[in-house]
């Protein structure tokens, strides 16, 4: 028999650890004392798949990050039940990590579960509803952010983060002009996209305009507010709906629609399976040469009809 002691700690005594250490593990083992095996370990899986996915600590959350989770979850087809208990799950974590002093911010109270279609296939755009949406002459800005997402399949986060620097202008192999942009995805995962000669007529249009007004600088964001700045998460989201809306689509329209729009009608013409996925950079996708990935002499933009 071991003559070993196992210290006992009091819930005051774990919840001034929590503080102490500021360690995410500690703070979720005293969320799930109490709670059922069975429970616990759900809320455990749960917990542990975001901060996988987040590649931070729980303290450096925001409310965008809870978005990139909710869009992620959506794209992995996840039931609307399963997406539901998943952020739940996260509320409550953040919830108490801030009621006892551990989070400074309880950035889940903010986050509002929209309603999620529960089939991939309901979010799928057509060809024509694409372009309906893509051809909204709202503003030249609005209209290559819109062109953008589709082409280049990237996240709203990856497109708030753009600047003029990862942008770069190149030959096609048919000698028209076109570009390369970089992005940079979850975990800081960096991946580069070549867009069609179409899109980039746009967004060169675009960027001279840009120009001409002072903007358009290297450091500068691709897609910038009136005072300047890049534009925020939500402002894009309202520039799709709106753009949506104009066109006659559903108003529950998102930019991530167009990433699934891309990733449909990419493989319909017959693009390879391996290529729509290093394009979209998604979690699956085998490591590939870098020098591949640094200068591609293809992407899945080019199979869209754009």
């Amino acid at each position: 028999m071991s003559d070993k002691l196992v210290p006992v700690y009091s819930e005051r005594d774990q919840m001034r650890l929590a503080r102490s250490t500021g360690s995410d593990q500690d703070l979720i083992n005293l969320w799930l004392r109490g709670k059922s095996p069975r429970t616990a370990e759900a809320y455990r899986r749960d917990t542990n798949q975001f901060l996988k996915f987040f590649g931070g600590s729980l303290h450096y959350v925001k409310l965008d990050d809870l978005w990139e989770w909710n869009d992620e979850l959506t794209a992995r087809d996840l039931s609307v039940s399963s997406i539901a208990r998943k952020m739940a799950t996260l509320k409550s974590l953040f919830s108490f990590g801030h009621r006892i002093g551990v989070l400074t911010v309880n950035v889940g109270a903010a986050f509002n579960l929209p309603k999620v279609p529960s089939h991939l296939s309901e979010r799928i755009l057509t060809e024509e509803e694409t372009r309906l949406l893509l051809n909204d002459p709202d503003s030249t800005r609005n209209t290559a952010l819109l062109r953008l997402f589709y082409a280049s399949g990237a996240r709203v986060s990856e497109l708030v983060a753009l600047t003029w620097t990862s942008v770069r202008p190149r030959k096609s192999s048919n000698g028209r002009a076109t570009a390369q942009i970089t992005l940079l995805g979850k975990g800081s995962k960096v991946r580069t996209v070549l867009l069609p000669a179409s899109v980039w007529d746009v967004v060169a249009r675009y960027w001279e305009s840009e120009q001409a007004g002072g903007f358009g600088r290297p450091d500068d964001p691709v897609f910038r507010s009136i005072r300047g700045g890049a534009l925020s998460r939500q402002q894009m989201w309202r520039i799709v709906r709106s753009a949506a809306r104009r066109a006659g689509l559903p108003q529950k329209v998102s930019p991530h629609w167009l990433r699934h729009a891309h990733a449909s009608h990419a493989l319909d013409r017959g693009a390879p399976v391996h290529l729509v996925k290093e394009t979209l950079g998604h979690e699956s996708l085998a490591t590939t040469s870098k020098y591949t990935h640094a200068r591609p002499d293809d992407s899945s933009a080019n199979y869209l009809d754009v």
